[in-house]
């Protein structure tokens, strides 16, 4: 068994030494990625495992996700996008209204299935085919930006600091000096 780790232990649930995603979102060095953690967590709590899936790159820039979902008819399925989340769910109706069943194995089930989509990523669409639902997406690939920072002088005397003004103009400031 791995030892407890207390960030881990808060949430309920045990890691390995070095597997807890607090210090590494926690750092000053990953500003504003709040949400990622948050985001992780949901979707390893919606991760139950069923339906299987596949996911493969089919070109340089497209990927397709697969679902083995035997038994579940178009109606029965819907495929929506929340925000950056590909959300899939699946609830079959039963048909099992006046038959006698001696065994029962195929249970009607519900499921629901969520991927996180990195920034950007486009759905191109979905289709069902012999119990494998197969959802297309696109990632384009991203525009290279940069951007020069000008550094700026302030004569060729001692530098006076630049502060904010109360309104939130740029004022130099003189030392009491006009």
């Amino acid at each position: 068994m791995w030892p407890r780790i207390p960030d881990a232990s808060l949430l309920g649930e045990e890691a390995p030494y070095g597997m807890s995603r607090s210090p590494l979102f926690g750092s000053p060095l990953f500003l504003g990625f709040d949400h990622l953690e948050q985001m992780l967590d949901r979707v390893q709590k919606s991760a139950d495992g069923y339906p299987p899936y596949n996911i493969e790159q089919t070109g340089e820039t497209r990927l397709r996700i697969t679902l083995a979902v035997a038994g579940f008819s178009m109606d029965d399925l819907q495929i929506t996008q929340e925000d950056n989340q590909l959300v899939i769910r699946g609830r079959q109706k039963d048909d099992s209204e006046g038959r006698v069943f001696l065994h029962r194995g195929i249970a009607a089930r519900q499921f629901q299935r969520a991927f996180v989509l990195a920034e950007g990523i486009e759905v191109e669409g979905a289709w069902l085919d012999n119990g494998l639902l197969h959802v297309d997406l696109r990632r384009p690939l991203p525009e290279v930006r940069v951007k020069t920072i000008q550094i700026a002088t302030r004569g060729t005397g001692p530098q006076r600091p630049i502060v904010a003004g109360a309104n939130g103009s740029v004022v130099e400031d003189r030392g009491g000096k006009d």
